[in-house]
């Protein structure tokens, strides 16, 4: 005969094996120590930045476009971004706040 019987292993008795989910719960907490948490601080500290802008602050919109608060609405913000040119953006909109003096020195 060229082929050989296959007989089944023998079982092993106990429990589950906890050494199994070890490397899951390294991973889960790798993943909410470099993703989760820095998400979250992020998020924080924009959600504060746009309860404290307020009229005459420089700011870049996520489209890029550079200007001054003129007025702030509860979900909407109107920004000068030349003279006499007032654009309406969402708050969301807003990314980055700017030291007072950064329009005029560019």
């Amino acid at each position: 005969m060229l082929i050989s019987n296959a007989f089944a292993a023998g079982t092993t008795t106990g429990g589950p094996d906890l050494m199994g989910f070890v490397p899951l719960v390294v991973i889960f907490v790798l993943f909410y120590f470099m993703l989760i948490r820095p998400q979250m601080k992020r998020a924080k500290e924009q959600k504060n930045m746009m309860d404290a802008l307020q009229k005459g602050d420089e700011v870049v919109t996520a489209g890029g476009q550079l200007g001054k608060v003129v007025k702030v609405n509860e979900g909407y913000i109107s920004l000068e971004i030349a003279e006499n040119v007032v654009v309406t953006v969402q708050k969301q909109a807003i990314t980055t706040l700017l030291p007072k003096g950064t329009i005029k020195s560019i």
